[in-house]
């Protein structure tokens, strides 16, 4: 069975090649319509209908993204299996969640602005000990923080000489 996007690429060329026919086809003039003398300048129909048939190809290529969009095949490349195991609110816009990546899961704090790992340990399953899991947890290295901005701008120019 073809997948979508080869479905989807067919479509595209049939309807790419439907509407060059339309925009060449020249108006046909039957026995029962009257012809009436045309008022409109020869430069000025063939502008309409090339703005007519531009409208139609932006519509049908709007229409392809869309659809390509919609039922196109989906990308899972380089996604990291990460899940949330927990959450707790402290306050209004802060909270510590505990996140599972891979078989670790990590202690993070989380306020506007700043994301903070505060511990890390093994992942446990459903139903274990979790006494065990906290004894084994081990804290994040934090710095401390710097008491002034002056004191903060002398670490960090420490540091990068330092590299």
């Amino acid at each position: 069975m073809a997948s979508s996007a080869t479905v989807l690429q067919r479509l595209a060329g049939v309807l790419c090649m439907a509407c060059a026919a339309v925009a060449q086809a020249a108006p046909v003039v039957t026995a029962a319509q009257p012809v009436v003398a045309n008022t409109m300048s020869p430069a000025a129909g063939s502008l309409l209908q090339t703005i007519l048939a531009l409208t139609f190809v932006l519509a049908l290529l709007g229409a392809l993204a869309w659809l390509m969009k919609r039922f196109g095949p989906r990308s899972h490349v380089g996604t990291v299996p990460i899940r949330l195991v927990g959450a707790l609110s402290l306050g209004g816009r802060e909270r510590i969640m505990v996140v599972e990546v891979g078989n670790q899961w990590i202690v993070v704090g989380a306020s506007p602005g700043r994301v903070n790992a505060l511990a890390t340990m093994p992942a446990q399953g459903a139903g274990g000990d979790n006494t065990a899991a906290a004894a084994s947890a081990t804290l994040a290295e934090h710095q401390s923080p710097a008491a002034s901005f002056g004191d903060w701008l002398k670490q960090t120019i420490d540091k990068r000489n330092a590299k």
